[in-house]
């Protein structure tokens, strides 16, 4: 046999050896091990220095508390001069809620388009009318029918005078049938008809006062 072969056979054989050597090591160790950082407490992260990092309500200045308005406290009225009328309500009712409310924001929004400014917004308390009727033969009288009214106001501020025609033109060329519309100056009445009266707390505190 050829030397030369001789030996480029056992050269084979000693790295087979070798190789097999090495993955029997491989395979009685381990391969993958836990990672160093594993084995470190996970709350460890609290007492660093980053700790709180994107806070910034603490770098403001402190405001002083807001005190509570009064939800109940009339506005200053707007006082009337000659170019322009003072605090005006545009009063809407009807017995359909729907055609009322649509009728209101229609008011509200031409407002907006006119520069007319709307000073405020607001329902007052639905009333409810009992129809009666007499019977035929007798004269005890019985519910019919049962109509509520619903009322909303669409406050204005400085109304200028030259376009308050125009702006009552437009509304009453647009009114919906069945429905309500008056324009008249806001007084301290008209504010303390928006809250719905409870004659069984007054009374009570009629009591308490006596």
């Amino acid at each position: 046999m050829n030397p030369a072969f001789r030996k480029m056979q056992v050269s084979v054989t000693q790295q087979a050896f070798v190789l097999n050597q090495a993955l029997t090591l491989c395979r009685a160790t381990p391969s993958i091990r836990p990672p160093v950082w594993a084995s470190v407490n996970e709350r460890q992260y609290r007492s660093m220095p980053t700790h709180g990092i994107g806070r910034w309500r603490h770098l403001l200045p402190k405001e002083a508390p807001k005190k509570k308005k009064d939800k109940h406290q009339m506005k200053q009225i707007t006082a009337t001069t000659d170019t322009a009328y003072g605090t005006l309500n545009v009063k809407v009712s009807g017995y359909d809620m729907t055609v009322v409310e649509h009728y209101s924001q229609y008011i509200h929004n031409l407002c907006n388009r006119l520069g007319i400014k709307v000073a405020e917004s607001y329902a007052l308390p639905t009333k409810s009318t009992e129809v009666m009727l007499m019977q035929e033969q007798g004269t005890k009288m019985y519910v019919d029918a049962i109509l509520k009214t619903h009322e909303r106001v669409v406050q204005l501020s400085s109304l200028n005078a030259a376009l308050c025609p125009v702006f009552m033109d437009v509304l009453l060329k647009n009114q919906p049938e069945g429905v309500q519309l008056s324009v008249k100056e806001h007084t301290e009445a008209d504010f303390q008809a928006r809250f719905k009266g409870r004659p069984e707390l007054e009374g009570l505190i009629a009591q308490i006062s006596q």
